[in-house]
């Protein structure tokens, strides 16, 4: 197997020489930064038309976007290097160096709702009415900007046989990402994988279906908003426990993502529940 190939065995499927960036004048691109680029056009377009669909003006997202792209992509850099800290602290100009990957989603996602918080109360408008409008464009965005973890060979789980099962050369993934299981098992130089960032894509896929058809059946601003922390969160602490990047709270074996999927699963859940007891109790 070559180095820049990656391997499906179980479904019959072998990519040659899959690049992780091409070249344009003698300028380097990274396929990530590409695909994170389409993942934020994409999101931010599903964005406008759900606001165009619930009575809003679409400009108004347009108005946003230069803004949640830079605080997200901001917040998810800060919280990336927050919880791996220890690989920064002695090189801090890596801090600055995105092309090599290094952005937590949840950290794009808090500094996202915060932005829309921020822009909503300036301009006086209700922020939950635009995050529900911004919630398909988001899980839009993860589904698209999750490939560019495949171009990188990042975000994978530990050994397996399964249908999905991917093969990739270990000298092209960052050796902490290889845990003794994978060690273990690792032949002719290659490892094989539980693919998380296409298990997250799957899931992705399946909330923005659900976001896209209760849509016309939610029955108070926010609603679509809570599904999406709720949905996200319960399949991100699933998907979280079979990651060998994890990112741990400082100074536990705990990874912090499970335990923010499992509190927004959970909170939005119970938040949920008791607005729609609230609502139920006024109509009776």
């Amino acid at each position: 197997m070559n180095l820049m190939d990656i391997e499906f065995p179980n479904l019959g499927i072998y990519l040659e020489n899959v690049p992780k960036s091409f070249s344009i004048g003698g300028f380097s691109i990274a396929l990530y930064g590409i695909m994170i680029a389409v993942a934020m056009l994409c999101g931010l377009t599903l964005a406008a038309d759900q606001a165009k669909r619930s009575g809003m003006d679409p400009e108004l997202i347009w108005d946003l976007s230069i803004w949640l792209m830079v605080f997200s992509i901001l917040g998810a850099r800060i919280y990336y290097v927050i919880f791996m800290w220890d690989m920064y602290k002695n090189d801090l100009l890596q801090v600055f160096n995105l092309r090599g990957g290094g952005l937590a989603i949840y950290g794009g996602v808090i500094a996202g709702v915060l932005t829309v918080i921020v822009f909503c109360r300036r301009r006086k408008i209700p922020s939950v009415r635009v995050l529900d409008a911004c919630v398909p464009g988001l899980t839009l965005g993860q589904i698209i900007g999750r490939w560019g973890n495949f171009f990188n060979r990042e975000v994978f789980g530990g050994y397996t046989e399964g249908l999905f099962a991917m093969r990739i050369p270990a000298a092209m993934v960052r050796e902490s990402d290889i845990t003794e299981e994978l060690a273990v098992h690792m032949t002719d130089g290659c490892i094989q994988v539980h693919p998380t960032f296409l298990y997250e894509g799957m899931w992705n896929a399946c909330l923005l279906v659900f976001l896209l058809l209760f849509r016309k059946h939610k029955k108070f601003d926010g609603q679509l908003f809570l599904i999406y922390l709720a949905g996200y969160g319960l399949g991100r602490a699933m998907i979280e426990m079979i990651r060998t990047d994890q990112l741990y709270i400082p100074g536990t074996h705990v990874p912090v993502n499970m335990v923010l999927g499992l509190s927004l699963f959970a909170g939005s859940t119970l938040v949920h529940l008791l607005i729609l007891s609230k609502r139920k109790k006024k109509a009776a």
